[in-house]
């Protein structure tokens, strides 16, 4: 069977990394080939690039080249030359991972080019339609043909919005797998040494969504309510480009804050495995945060992966800033829950996926 692989944004980087390591090593990798089309949505290096060679995903077959403008010029601009690419090389299954805009664009054109789709990290919900990630995942599993999930309540999900039970499967999490993976390999980021890092001995903080970095006023009360409840610990705040935006009209200065570039993957996860805590809105931060047993406070209202709350090291505290000090407390005093790792979180998960694709497409 020939199955064309999507990744466009970061997080589709680090997921589709081991569904590719898993045809690589399967028994019955001849029955099996991929394409990998990178659409652009992400083309900073830091942002996308890097994860290329330090997650050891070979070149893309094809680059669509479609980074920047508006949600609606880049879905856009990605269905059009997406179309082009599968009129070229016909595929016998799409696969989409995520939820980012080249998920929804990609699911698309494959279904009105009748061929399958195959949405990994499938019936995850936040219930937030402010969202444009809830928007993508609703219309990427309201069209899609096998459905591969992280969790039984996104199973639940998928079932309570009508998908037949037989096209879902309970896999895990690939983004898990790619952290195993990549523990042992894991590098100190370049300002270790110049900012006197020390394990267990500073905060990452990680904004990126509209509802806290758009607004100027908003993101400096967010900012000046960690800096005040930091007890002075050194604060690493690497900065996503749509927050450098913003803050580029706000004053934020102390001496315990230290912004710094978007970071590559193996220097970003180093950094969250030695840390106090992690203050984030980002899902995929959490699901590793869970794993690597570090404390996660998210400001957000609304998580799709509620398990990383019910099972793992995860708050969800809303995006209130006056929220802030009570969960910081907790954790620079010693007191934050223990968690523990969700079900199929074992690494195994991208072997589960090509295995069941093999028999379904072989047989």
């Amino acid at each position: 069977m020939k199955v064309t692989l999507i990744a466009g944004a970061r997080p589709n980087f680090i997921k589709i990394a081991s569904i590719i390591d898993a045809i690589r090593l399967s028994q019955n990798k001849d029955l099996i080939s991929y394409r990998l089309i990178h659409t652009g949505q992400h083309y900073d290096t830091n942002m996308s690039g890097s994860f290329f060679e330090e997650l050891n995903i070979p070149a893309p077959d094809h680059n669509l080249n479609c980074g920047g403008g508006t949600q609606a010029e880049q879905t856009a601009n990605i269905m059009v030359k997406f179309e082009k690419e599968l009129i070229k090389n016909p595929t016998d299954l799409v696969m989409v991972v995520g939820d980012v805009t080249s998920t929804m664009a990609c699911s698309i054109v494959a279904k009105k080019m009748d061929t399958d789709v195959a949405h990994v990290e499938a019936g995850i919900r936040s219930g937030d339609m402010t969202m444009p990630e809830e928007i993508n995942r609703i219309v990427t599993d309201s069209i899609s043909d096998v459905f591969f999930t992280t969790s039984r309540e996104a199973n639940d999900n998928l079932m309570k919005s009508g998908v037949p039970p037989e096209k879902i499967y309970f896999v895990g999490n690939t983004m898990i797998d790619t952290l195993l993976k990549s523990i042992s390999f894991l590098k100190k980021p370049t300002f270790w040494n110049e900012q006197n890092l020390q394990k267990g001995k500073y905060l990452v903080a990680t904004l990126h969504r509209p509802s806290n970095v758009d607004s100027a006023d908003n993101l400096k009360k967010l900012l000046d309510t960690i800096i005040i409840n930091s007890q002075g610990t050194p604060i690493i705040f690497p900065v996503h480009p749509r927050t450098k935006k913003t803050l580029e009209f706000i004053n934020i200065s102390a001496p315990n804050i230290h912004f710094v570039p978007p970071m590559s993957y193996l220097e970003f996860m180093y950094l969250v495995q030695n840390s106090k805590v992690v203050i984030t809105d980002s899902g995929g931060i959490t699901e590793e945060t869970t794993v690597l047993g570090i404390p996660c406070i998210t400001l957000r209202n609304s998580t799709e992966r509620p398990e990383t709350v019910l099972i793992g090291t995860n708050e969800l505290i809303g995006t209130a800033p006056s929220a802030i000090p009570y969960y910081l407390d907790k954790v620079l005093n010693g007191t934050w829950k223990k968690g523990d790792i969700p079900e199929l979180w074992d690494g195994k998960t991208g072997t589960r996926i090509i295995d069941i694709l093999i028999q379904l497409y072989n047989s």
